[in-house]
């Protein structure tokens, strides 16, 4: 855990030091600096993992029809990048009354990129969750051919779950893979008292780049229930996760914590 009023050699107290796995927010409007500013914190954003895309001719081999579908599923706008992608590589003429599903507005507006947007054909979950995805496909299932858009090794098994136990008819088409990526270039230079991990990808990661790996009082976050039993599989204790009830986001869960730990001073 971390030390109330841990302090330094020359007798300072100590900033928190949080790593992000994920890569540093564009904006400076982001609510990872306002967390920042809030708690006199120090943020360090590197991505534990990157993407590769599956080629065309490899892709082939899956021997999927994209035109056959007629509603696609979207958690990320990473998935929505390497579909158009896929699309254009291959020359497929996407159909103009493909209905697009998505975990969240902020990844259904994503598609404004690639798609003439209409509230009638694109849906997302009102609560960025897959509940809330899964109770707006559930409208349409009967008469959609669903696809879901996914890494190769990180599809989501509760989302895949959901549409075998609820008869949809559906395939999973894997149009870019998740690899490793170098973490050691900043686990190497400071100690982190919190790290947030978002994918089982990302803990999957720091255990290729640090195979004894200890955890040494670093407080573990995760994000999501398969990233949370990941990090618990490998050995770490998780102790601060998100989606809850009252934290949406690990930006809540953080200042939550955070909130908690600035009383105890």
């Amino acid at each position: 855990m971390i030390q109330d009023g841990a302090k330094t050699s020359t007798g300072k107290k100590s900033t928190v030091q949080i790593l992000i796995t994920q890569p540093k927010p564009e904006s400076e409007k982001s609510p990872y600096f306002e967390l920042e500013r809030k708690y006199a914190i120090q943020l360090t954003f590197h991505p534990f993992i990157k993407l590769e895309p599956i080629a065309g001719r490899e892709f082939r081999k899956q021997k999927i029809d994209i035109s056959a579908y007629t509603a696609i599923i979207f958690t990320s706008r990473n998935a929505i990048d390497h579909f158009f992608r896929m699309c254009e590589e291959m020359k497929i003429a996407i159909n103009q009354d493909n209905k697009y599903f998505c975990i969240a507005e902020t990844v259904a507006l994503y598609l404004q990129k690639f798609i003439l947007y209409r509230k009638r054909k694109v849906f997302y979950g009102s609560e960025g969750n897959n509940k809330s995805l899964f109770d707006v496909i559930n409208k349409h299932k009967d008469n959609e051919k669903f696809l879901y858009v996914c890494s190769e090794n990180q599809q989501d098994n509760e989302i895949v779950n959901w549409l075998k136990n609820n008869n949809c008819t559906y395939q999973l088409a894997f149009m870019y893979r998740t690899v490793s990526n170098d973490v050691k270039v900043v686990m190497d230079k400071k100690a982190f008292d919190i790290i947030c991990f978002f994918t089982p990808s990302g803990v999957r990661s720091l255990f290729e780049n640090y195979p004894s790996f200890n955890q040494n009082g670093a407080l573990i976050g995760a994000f999501g229930n398969n990233t949370v039993k990941a990090g618990e599989e490998a050995g770490l204790s998780v102790n601060i996760k998100a989606p809850a009830p009252q934290a949406p986001s690990m930006i809540s869960a953080l200042d939550q914590y955070l909130s908690a730990l600035k009383k105890k001073k």
